[in-house]
C-alpha cells in the first residue's frame, strides 16, 4: 500500500460555480500537484492490479486519470465519448441532463468481449453519465467489474442511479 495523501487539500473548492448555491469540486488541484497525481494513479494501480482487463473512461477529465493506469497495468483503455467525435461504427446511449439530454458513445470493437471492465471518472456526481457508460459497456460485450472515481458526491444520490453496481472513490464530499 502507498503513502496516503490528504486530496482533500488539493480539490479546490469553488463556491457558486457554474451558478449560485453550487459548489464546485475542481480536480485541477490534483493535476498541478505531481503529488497528489501520482497518489492517484499508484492508488488505482493498487486497488486493480490483477482486476480487471481493461479500463473504460468518460470524457474528458476521466481519460486523465485512465491513461497512466492502464499503461500501468498493461490493460487496454476504452474511450467513452460524446456524441460525434468518435469515427467509424460506435453504439450510443442517450440520458437526461438537469436541463436536457446528451448521448455518448463507444466503439463497440474497442470493448474485449466478457473483459472485466473498469469504468472511471474523475468525480461522480449524480450518475447519469456512469450509468449511460456502463449500459454501453455491457451492450458491446464487457464486464461491468466496478465505477470508480477520483471524486465522489454522494449527496446527489449516485448509488440510487448506479444501483447494484460497485462503486469506489478516493475521497467523498458529503455536501454543497
Amino acid at each position: 500500500m502507498r503513502k496516503a495523501y490528504d486530496l482533500d487539500s488539493a480539490i479546490r473548492k469553488v463556491p457558486d460555480f457554474p451558478k449560485p448555491g453550487i459548489t464546485f469540486y475542481d480536480i485541477t488541484g490534483i493535476l498541478v500537484n505531481p503529488e497528489a497525481f501520482s497518489y492517484c494513479v499508484d492508488k488505482m494501480e493498487d486497488l486493480y492490479r490483477g482486476r480487471v482487463d481493461a479500463v473504460a473512461a468518460v470524457e474528458s477529465r476521466g481519460f486523465i486519470f485512465a491513461a497512466p493506469l492502464a499503461q500501468r497495468l498493461g490493460i487496454p483503455m476504452i474511450l467513452i465519448r460524446k456524441k460525434g467525435k468518435l469515427p467509424g461504427k460506435t453504439i450510443s446511449r442517450s440520458f437526461a441532463l438537469e436541463y436536457g439530454e446528451d448521448t455518448i458513445e463507444v466503439h463497440p470493437q474497442d470493448v474485449p468481449q466478457g473483459a472485466r471492465v473498469l469504468l472511471l471518472d474523475d468525480l461522480i456526481a449524480t450518475g447519469g453519465t456512469l450509468k449511460a457508460a456502463s449500459e454501453l459497456l455491457e451492450e458491446a460485450g464487457g464486464r461491468l467489474e466496478e465505477i470508480f472515481g477520483v471524486v465522489g458526491l454522494p449527496f446527489l444520490n449516485y448509488e440510487e442511479k448506479l444501483e447494484g453496481r460497485t462503486i469506489t472513490t478516493l475521497i467523498d464530499y458529503h455536501g454543497e
